[in-house]
């Protein structure tokens, strides 16, 4: 897989698990809270799939 599709799916990812972290302690999926943590899900989701790619 090219790395920048390997990019591309860890920000998919990453922002997805990130906004549906707040369902764990009985938050919306539109709540700020999910929100921010899918920002930094995305981040973090490419992050590690840019490590993973090179």
């Amino acid at each position: 897989m090219q790395s920048k599709s390997l990019i591309w799916f860890g920000l998919f990812i990453g922002s997805t698990a990130g906004s549906f972290l707040p369902m764990l302690w009985g938050g919306s999926l539109f709540s700020f809270s999910s929100i921010i943590l899918s920002g930094l899900g995305g981040i973090a989701g490419i992050y590690v799939f840019y490590k993973i790619s090179r």
